[in-house]
Formats: structure tokens, sequence, C-alpha cells
């Protein structure tokens, strides 16, 4: 499937960076002297990227990889080998094979997730950051209520052991392509698109005994505590709560998995220039269902000198 997108579409090119144990896939367009990474969430690839791939591309070399676990990535086998401690490690061996010193951070979901991360933890190697749905960390769980806890209930779920693989992937993954349809806004997904992330979901690592599927899962294992229980201990010290490199968060109002007052005060969480847009009319696939305001927002936050 992905031969076939290449083919399709020669402005989008593929390779595969080693960074430490892993061995990432990536998609990336332009040729411009600044490096544009944008980070996918679940359960998709980096396809879901695909209209900000063109449209950022005149002016900025833009690479959308497939986070480990996910489609051409590898899969490591271990529940603790998706901790976010370690795809921030990747990001950061991304930006170095691309000889970058630093990058723009554009992420969705757990993609978004890594980059607050890796804003907090190595600003020096984000000139710019952008989130897509999910709130800083630190504002999550001050914004935590009950209502958010109904909506995160397959959170919970997918802590079991292959029953959420099973049930997610049974016939040929009805459940997952009835969330994209009924979700986005109409027209937004494509049988064409929705068969693209099928495909991507089914890649098996090198043993065939874990799925793409399962390594997708393996983020709401590996960082659950973090995501419902303040550290009491060892916790970020209260400066790293805060963001200090220049930010903007897009927010689709209808996000049937993140609520609006899970996303109250982003702003508070960053000591830097900040920029807020919210599409009243998005659910959770911001970038797809409104790429050209999407597009725009990111091209105008990118261009402009803070």
């Amino acid at each position: 499937m992905n031969n076939e997108l290449a083919s399709i579409d020669s402005s989008i090119r593929h390779g595969y960076a080693q960074v430490g144990d892993v061995r990432l896939h990536y998609a990336e367009a332009g040729s411009g002297t600044r490096l544009v990474m944008l980070l996918h969430g679940f359960p998709e690839c980096w396809y879901s990227w695909r209209h900000q791939l063109k449209a950022l591309s005149e002016q900025y070399h833009v690479v959308a990889p497939d986070l480990r676990g996910y489609n051409l990535s590898d899969k490591p086998p271990h529940v603790k080998d998706y901790r976010i401690a370690r795809l921030v490690d990747d990001v950061l061996g991304l930006i170095r094979h691309f000889g970058a010193r630093d990058a723009a951070i554009i992420g969705h979901d757990w993609g978004a997730a890594v980059a607050w991360a890796l804003a907090l933890e190595h600003p020096e190697h984000v000139w710019k950051l952008g989130a897509l749905q999910v709130p800083p960390p630190a504002a999550w769980l001050a914004n935590i209520s009950f209502g958010q806890l109904l909506r995160s209930w397959y959170m919970f779920f997918f802590q079991l052991p292959r029953i959420p693989e099973w049930w997610l992937s049974r016939n040929n993954y009805a459940a997952l392509e009835r969330t994209f349809k009924e979700t986005a806004r109409p027209g937004t997904f494509t049988d064409t698109d929705i068969a693209v992330y099928k495909a991507a979901l089914d890649k098996k690592n090198e043993t065939g005994e874990m799925s793409a599927l399962s390594g997708g899962i393996n983020y709401y294992r590996a960082n659950f505590a973090s995501l419902f229980l303040r550290q009491r201990d060892g916790g970020p010290a209260a400066s790293e709560t805060r963001v200090r490199v220049p930010t903007l968060f897009i927010y689709g109002e209808r996000d049937f998995a993140i609520i609006s007052r899970t996303v109250r005060g982003v702003r508070d969480y960053v000591d830097a220039p900040y920029r807020e847009m919210r599409l009243p009319l998005c659910n959770h696939w911001v970038q797809q269902e409104a790429p050209a305001e999407v597009n725009a927002a990111l091209n105008s936050f990118l261009d402009q000198s803070f």
C-alpha cells in the first residue's frame, strides 16, 4: 500500500533511519533548510499528515515518521519499549539523522504527547511546537474530570492483554472503520484512506508475532499511570511543567475523545509566544477534517518570527 501511494504522489519520498535499536520508516517532502517533524497518533501512521506534507514542503524539509510500533517501523516486543521517554529519544535521533540541530515538532494525539514531552525536556532541540487536540500533561492532569474519564474508557480497556487487539481487528477492523466514519466530518476519510490505515495496522514485526495494532495499543499500556496519576515522588520539577518555545495549539471542539474542559488554560503552561486555534466543526482528526485551515495556521505559525 505504501509503495502504491508513493507512486501516486511522487512529491512524497520514503526512507528509513536507524535510530538506536529501532529502524523507523518516514515520509518526507521539500528540501528547505529548516526541519519540520510531524508526529501521528493512534491508530494512524505517517499518512495522517498527507495534506500537511505537501502544504508545508514549499518552504521546509518536512518529515512524517511512522512512530515505533507502527506500520513499516520496527515493533519492539515489550510494553516498556513504548514509554514516552523512548519515543522522545526516537524523535531526537531522527533530528540527528537529518543533520539538524533542532526541528519544529508538530504532533497529533500521541504524537502531541511526545511533542509536549520533547519541548519540556529538550527545548534546545525544538524551534517551534505545534500540538493538535492533546494538551500538555500538567493541563491534562489539572483538568481531569469524571466526564473525561468516561470519554477515556478505551484507555482502561486497552490495559487488558490481547482482547483489545481481537476486538479492534475483528471483521476487518470494523470498529475502527466505524469510528473514522462516524466521528469525522463527512467526506474526511475515503475508502482508500481507511484501507491504508487497516493495512498499516496489520503490519507485523520480523517474527510475525506482533502487529502494529499491538504496538499502538502498547502506548496506552506503557504510559497509563502518567495519564491519570499525579506523580508524588520523582515527578517533574515545577519549572519542567512549562514549555519555553513558541507554541501553537489546535483543537477541534467536537472531539469524541478529549472534552473541551480538558484543554482549558493551555496557555498557562507556556512561557513563550502562544497561539490557539479552535475549530468548532471538527472532531478528533482535525488535520484531516480541516486541512486547509490547519495548513494555513501551521504555515503562518512557522513563518512568524518571535
